[in-house]
């Protein structure tokens, strides 16, 4: 035993030895054996540390081979590169060798790694859902639900809802160190699968069953820490970098069970004399220790997932320019890799990849599952042939239930035993999808004697229960697992994976990382904060401020009442800023990454600093400059105050945020928080004249406090202690009083205390919402009766009598038919070719590439590119992502907005033209976007409306819709609702459908398609395929250009044009049969690999040309293609479509548009109305909410318009008016942008369509807005003009409902406007909000015009909301005669103090419904004019 052991040590040093050498060829033999003696008398010492030591020292070689020792704690960023390339240079290659390493060690020395394998039996999952029309969101439905649900809680009324059974009966077993694949069509319960293994299921699904690892059920451990989901939504925070996102998560994940290995590792080698290899050991060791900030395992993961180029860029989001979507994907897989999971259950993670990388992504999970132990069970959309090799097991799923589970090697046998076959040029994966749909099936039946008929998913459950592998598997389930074959404790019991104040460190340096990179939020704050300042200090300037009489007073109590809203405002930013984290807190706090507290915490103590500077701005900038009581102690005080003001403000809006989860709804409650908390704050009402019953309202107000604690202190100042004529208190005390404020000096502390109390409160009641409360569930689209009858019915046999069905025969006669080119002759069109000759595309250099040193002053994208498209004829545009596939398209149909553009291009031999163009093409974009509130039908019917020429009457033009949507199989989906992508509505390939239907009925003759296929499973993909190949054998002209087409993808178009990296041609010409043609042309160039039997020729060819390959051949394609005969032919061909055939004539249209301006007109009126009619979370919550704010003030302001004694109850009607002005007129602007943002992207894309011009879409969002408008009017006035008790007299109620509905409208238009010359919607928040806190101020209540000094007067003419007030207190009081205690009459004291007069009503009528005309003409100029999308 002995002598062996030395000799295995010996071995071992002699491989390290021979390994020096490898490094220094050149120094062979003076490296003498002393070397290594000194690294044995090293790792000597290394072995005599108590183990804890031990883990944390290792020895590593430096790059001439010398090994010293390090800390791995403190291993720096090149030591930790220079290790991985060690280690896995080239990860394709070395990663299953750097594997094989890892498990050689633990084998060494006898020790097991732990498996975990999952079982579950009898799963069933169900859901509640509205069917039919009830599904479609609308106003009606909206109260209906809301109501029913409402007597449904109180057992009144039964649900209406019907039970959707998602998985049915499921039982199985997920086998560790095996590949699972998870198959299915889209909706046959996947995701519903994968997460009720990881125990994530909605709390609101009914399921029953049980999921047991290593035979403890889910409620015995935290799975979280055992097994990870990977979801199919990518969320990640945009401002942070791929490398900083996965330390992120690494550092909360922490190592799980890996130290503690470890340490019984180097006790046994220590036991056994083993000297390990000292990178591996290094590795190991550095993949135990927790809380580093970055650790070797996420460079090891960015490196298997090749995310090593884009490490250092930002993720990005919908703002920032971040990585691929394709990027994105892999971020999500890798967040979840560098914990320590055993079990991974992954969720369609290939979307938007290309075929070679998913592949090479699977097979490291592979190698890593085989080597390590581990369990995975993956679901796959469309897996290539190649990727679907790597699995060992395979589940497949269709309609809820399981119809084959076992290993790879039997599928096929199952299905042969029932009659199917999977044709030759087939993936197994496509045909699994297809073969249990009933659209698909027949193509497969093989057993020609027996007539064919449809095999149900419940005929295929049965006969796997008797198949071989079925029976096994239930014998296998039978038995129950044997407990002691696995580790005891792999299964963790603990909550999170590192201690608490780990976590809380890594939360906060996480926020505080934010901090630095939103900086342009807090600078942009402090400008708009210092111009603010300004412009107070100008208004209130102290040489205008005197200090003698109580409406001095009143004036200087405006002053600090702007200060006060100014601070509370500051802290909306707050609003946005968690909401948009929010996804992503979700999705970790799921993941038990960290607790809520840990998350909340940081960016409360983080941003307190920031608060100090800008209170400290403000105070310099103002306090002084107003003429406040100069004494010093005072200035603290006030600044302590606003201090506190605003951290309470901040914490109210994160709470909101937390409470909302949903920018509209979030925004509303906030908005009605705000206005509660103002309004009762003391100055727009003062406290006498709050009635008894609400008086509660007014103490529990924090912005009381607030306000009396900044009042008391100025006004107890040393300049307010003159004793006045009549009375013997001091002016100050006399001011407060008049205002209903307390005059003790105690209520300044009370008011510090109470609002620090306030702060405590909402933080904790935002921490409290975080762990509670979980995200809103995106309603899916609603289904058809029939879709849950299909649904329920694969499990019942009587399912085959419905009458939707038509026999199978007869839609095998319908598909011959419609094969053999009778399709689409309703509408004629005229065939066109189009060429193009040498295109270059050129953009300006990027900032980024000059500062690199590069000194040209263009890029050039593409670079004489030359080919044709003819009629009838299917072409491909391919290429590597990055190679200008898009970029060729967008030139060759119009659609760049920038750039540089040569070369010719013809149509059917005449010069393009674009403004003809437009009508003749279609273009059908990778991102699909529709309006979200339209059905499916309504947005073809719209289409064909605006598109094709007024001569086609309405008959014909639904006959060719009907015809559209059947040869784009959308007839089952017409009543759908569209929805935004990834939240609700319509899937991915439904979408993709529409879109393309959306172009046809626009009959063009030439199509171009980008990426049609990507995101899609294999069957959606036929299913779009055949689409496109229905629309080319109707004899139109398509190009598509396709990212990783599969097989029969590839087989069904006619020609390829390749590019490669760089935007140059290396290919254009004929595929031939089976890609004969295009196999044969790269085969014969030398050097060039042999195409494989049954490979996919597209993967083969991208692989053949890619850059490494050119570089290994030294080829140049690029070359190769322009000396060969098949470039001359096409130069041949292009010269010959480039001259007109005789007879033909140019194409030529009277007008740029097809419809008429009135038709437009109606049109778009008419998809307006549909749009706001269903967009309930805008229009329903606008009335919900202005009803509750009319309720809200008709409570607070109580009869005040009875009450007309003293000047405060004047002051007291003029808030209500204001506060209710500014509120509601604000909500309007701000709830109108996410709305026409929206909108305006699907208006690029309809515009570039040639549907319309600017004028009638612009036009229509405004007039569709006047009868909303109008309800929002009359609901608000007649409730509040009853409920304050103003004059009934028919002129004055006609006054104030004709003022209140042009404010209304002025600030909606307003907020269309803004939007309209804003990029996004965020500029547009900021730069509206900035514009309402100065209305507000001059609207004339913060300060009446008779006191504002001269150089601001002509701001008050030109404010909206001060022609508002105007009108509404020069209507109801300008010509009333009732005395107030002073003497003066009520209509002397509004003309003296407010400078209004009654006749001059006319005039402010006419102002008032002028803004809103103006506004509404500078949106329609604006979206007329500036064209934020940038192509």
């Amino acid at each position: 035993m002995e002598s062996n052991e030395v000799s295995r040590v010996d071995s071992l040093r002699r491989a390290n030895s021979s390994n020096i050498w490898r490094n220094n060829s050149m120094d062979v033999f003076s490296t003498s054996e002393r070397e290594n003696d000194e690294e044995a008398l090293k790792w000597a010492a290394i072995e005599r540390l108590p183990t804890y030591l031990r883990i944390r020292r290792s020895i590593i070689n430096n790059e001439e081979g010398k090994g010293r020792e390090v800390d791995i704690k403190k291993l720096g960023l090149t030591e930790r590169k220079i290790l991985l390339e060690r280690l896995v240079k080239i990860a394709e290659e070395d990663n299953e060798k750097f594997l094989l390493k890892l498990k050689e060690r633990m084998d060494r020395v006898g020790l097991d790694i732990p498996t975990v394998e999952v079982r579950f039996e009898h799963i069933n999952v169900e859901a509640q859902v509205y069917v039919g029309g009830r599904a479609l969101p609308s106003l009606l439905n909206f109260f209906v639900n809301v109501l029913e649900g409402f007597l449904n809680f109180l057992h009144i009324l039964p649900s209406p809802k019907k039970p959707l059974h998602i998985l049915q009966n499921v039982s199985g077993i997920i086998k560790p160190q095996r590949m699972t694949l998870l198959l299915g069509p889209p909706g046959s319960g996947k995701t519903t699968l994968l997460l009720a293994l990881a125990g994530k299921l909605e709390k609101d699904l009914k399921h029953f069953g049980r999921v047991t690892y290593n035979g403890e059920v889910l409620e015995e451990f935290v799975p979280q820490r055992t097994s990870a989901y990977i979801s199919q939504h990518d969320n990640h925070i945009g401002e942070m970098t791929v490398r900083e996102t996965l330390a992120f998560s690494a550092r909360c994940q922490g190592v799980g069970h890996n130290y503690e290995m470890l340490a019984e590792l180097l006790r046994r080698e220590k036991e056994a004399k083993i000297k390990p290899d000292p990178d591996i050991d290094a590795y190991m060791k550095a993949a135990a220790l927790e809380g580093q900030q970055a650790s070797v395992v996420t460079d090891y993961i960015l490196k298997i997932l090749g995310l090593e180029i884009c490490a250092d860029i930002m993720v990005g989001d919908g703002m920032i320019r971040g990585i691929s979507g394709g990027q994105k994907k892999r971020v999500t897989t890798g967040e979840m890799l560098v914990g320590p999971i055993r079990v991974l259950f992954m969720d369609e993670i290939s979307t938007g990849l290309d075929s070679s990388t998913t592949f090479q992504i699977i097979s490291s999970i592979r190698q890593s599952i085989h080597i390590l132990n581990g369990t995975a069970l993956v679901s796959l959309l469309q897996p290539a042939p190649e990727t679907y090799e790597l699995f060992d097991d395979i589940i497949l799923l269709t309609d809820g239930q399981i119809v084959y589970q076992g290993p790879r090697e039997n599928v096929l046998e199952f299905f042969e035993s029932m009659g199917f076959k999977c044709p030759e040029r087939k993936g197994v994966a496509d045909f699994l999808q297809e073969v249990t749909s009933r659209k698909d099936q027949w193509q497969y039946w093989a057993n020609k004697d027996v007539p064919y008929s449809f095999v149900t998913v419940k005929d295929f459950a049965e006969a796997f229960q008797i198949f071989h592998i079925g029976q096994k598997l239930g014998d296998e389930l039978a038995n129950p697992f044997d407990k002691s074959k696995c580790h005891a404790n792999i299964l963790t019991k603990k909550k999170y994976g590192v201690n608490m104040k780990e976590l809380l460190k890594a939360c906060a340096s996480r926020e505080f990382l934010l901090m630095k990179r939103n900086s342009f939020v807090y600078i942009f704050k402090i400008t708009q904060l210092i111009y603010l300042a300004i412009m107070t200090t100008t208004l209130f300037l102290r040489t205008k401020m005197h200090k003698k009489t109580v409406e001095d007073g009143g004036t200087y109590m405006g002053a600090l009442f702007f200060t006060v809203t100014v601070a509370m405002f500051n802290g909306i930013s707050e609003l946005n800023m968690t909401i948009m984290k929010l996804p992503v807190f979700y999705k970790q706090r799921d993941l038990l990454f960290y607790p809520s507290w840990a998350y909340s915490l940081p960016p409360w103590i983080l941003k307190i600093p920031i608060t100090l500077i800008e209170v400290a701005i403000w105070e310099a900038i103002t306090y002084y400059a107003i003429g406040y009581d100069p004494n010093f102690v005072r200035f603290l005080k006030q600044y302590l105050i606003i201090l506190c003001i605003n951290q309470m403000a901040s914490s109210l809006f994160r709470m909101m945020a937390a409470l909302g989860r949903d920018v509209i709804v979030a925004n509303t409650v906030g908005a009605f928080a705000l206005l509660v908390v103002l309004v009762l704050g003391g100055f727009v009402i003062s406290r006498e004249d709050v009635h008894k019953w609400f008086l509660w309202g007014y103490w529990s107000s924090p912005l009381m406090y607030g306000q009396n604690a900044i009042a008391v202190n100025e006004f107890l100042g040393h300049s307010w202690r003159k004793v006045t004529r009549n009375s013997n208190e001091t002016l100050g005390v006399l001011i407060l009083k008049t205002r209903g404020f307390f005059p003790q000096a105690y209520w300044y502390w009370i008011g510090v205390g109470a609002l620090t109390g306030y702060v405590l409160l909402y933080n904790f009641l935002f921490t409290l919402a975080l762990q509670y409360l979980s995200p809103f569930r995106k309603d899916q689209a609603g289904l058809s009766e029939d879709k849950l009858l299909e649904r329920d019915g694969s499990t019942d046999e009587e399912f085959i009598q419905l009458p939707s069905q038509k026999s199978i025969s007869e839609t095998r006669m319908v598909d011959e038919a419609s094969r053999s080119g009778s399709r689409g002759m309703v509408l004629p069109f005229q065939p066109v070719s189009l060429t193009f000759d040498e295109i270059r595309y050129a953009v300006d250099m990027p900032q980024e590439m000059k500062s690199q040193g590069v000194f040209e002053d263009r890029l050039e994208l593409l670079k004489g590119i030359s080919g044709a498209f003819r009629p009838g004829v299917l072409t491909a545009l391919m290429g590597v992502s990055g190679a200008g596939k898009t970029t060729l398209m967008d030139v060759l149909a119009g659609r760049k907005t920038g750039g540089y553009i040569e070369g010719n291009i013809t149509i059917s031999g005449y010069p393009k033209n674009q403004k003809t163009f437009a009508r003749i093409s279609g273009y059908c974009e990778q991102f699909d976007i529709h309006s979200p509130n339209v059905t499916v039908y309504e947005s073809l019917l719209y289409s064909a409306w605006l598109r094709l020429p007024p001569e086609v009457d309405q008959a014909t033009r639904k006959m060719f819709i009907e015809e559209v949507m059947e040869l784009v199989e959308l007839n089952s989906l017409r009543e759908a609702l569209v929805g935004l992508p990834g939240e609700n509505g319509l899937s991915t390939e439904q979408r993709k459908r529409l879109t393309i239907a959306v172009e046809l009925v626009a009959n063009p003759s030439i199509i171009f398609m980008d990426e049609p296929t990507s995101g899609l499973d294999a069957r959606a993909a036929a299913i779009v395929m055949r689409t496109v190949r229905n629309t080319v054998d109707t004899g139109r002209t398509v190009v598509c250009t396709i990212h990783q087409p599969s097989i029969d993808i590839f087989d069904a178009f006619d020609e390829l044009l390749l590019l490669k990296l760089g935007g140059e041609q290396i290919y254009a010409g004929p595929l031939g049969r089976h890609c004969s043609h295009l196999i044969q042309y790269f085969e014969a160039i030398e050097g060039v690999p042999k195409i494989k039997d049954g490979y996919n020729p597209a993967t083969w060819m991208l692989e053949v040309t890619s850059a490494g390959s050119e570089a290994n051949l030294k080829v140049n394609f690029t070359n190769v293609y322009r000396n060969s005969e098949l470039y001359r032919r096409n130069k041949q061909l292009i010269q010959e479509l480039s001259i007109h055939p005789q007879h033909s004539k140019d194409l030529y249209f009277d007008t740029q548009y097809s419809q008429t301006m009135v038709t437009q007109c109606k049109a778009c009126l008419w998809k307006q109305h549909l749009s706001y009619w269903r967009n309930t979370s805008y229009t329903a919550v606008r009335l919900l909410f202005t009803t509750l704010i009319a309720f809200l003030f008709g409570v607070i302001f109580w009869n005040i318009g009875l009450k007309r004694r003293k000047e405060q109850d004047l002051f007291n009607a003029m808030g209500s008016m204001y506060a209710s002005v500014i509120f509601i007129g604000v909500q309007n602007g701000a709830s109108v942008q996410p709305i026409i943002a929206v909108e305006r992207t699907v208006f690029y894309r309809e515009r570039a369509a040639g549907m319309y011009s600017a004028l009638p879409y612009a036009l229509a969002q405004v007039i569709i807005e006047l009868p909303h408008i109008l309800a929002q009017t009359l609901i608000y006035g007649i409730i509040v003009y009853a409920m304050m008790g103003l004059d009934w007299t028919t002129s004055k109620f006609l006054w104030y409902l004709f003022f209140m509905y042009f404010t209304f409208l002025y600030y909606t238009f307003y907020g269309m406007m803004t939007m309209a010359i804003s990029p996004n919607p965020h500029v547009a928040a900021i730069l509206s909000s900035a514009f309402y806190a100065i209305w507000s101020l001059f609207s004339g209540f913060v300060i009446p015009l008779s006191r504002i000094p001269i150089w601001w007067k002509w701001y008050y003419w030109v404010c909206p909301v001060a022609w508002t007030l105007y009108g509404l207190v020069a209507s109801q009081y300008g010509d009333n005669m009732d005395t107030l205690e002073n003497g003066q009459r009520v209509e002397e004291f509004v003309k003296s103090y407010f400078g209004f007069e009654h006749d001059f009503l006319g005039v402010v009528a006419i102002v008032v419904a002028g803004f809103s005309v103006l506004f509404a003409l500078v949106f329609t100029f604006s979206i007329k004019v500036f064209n934020f999308q940038k192509r």
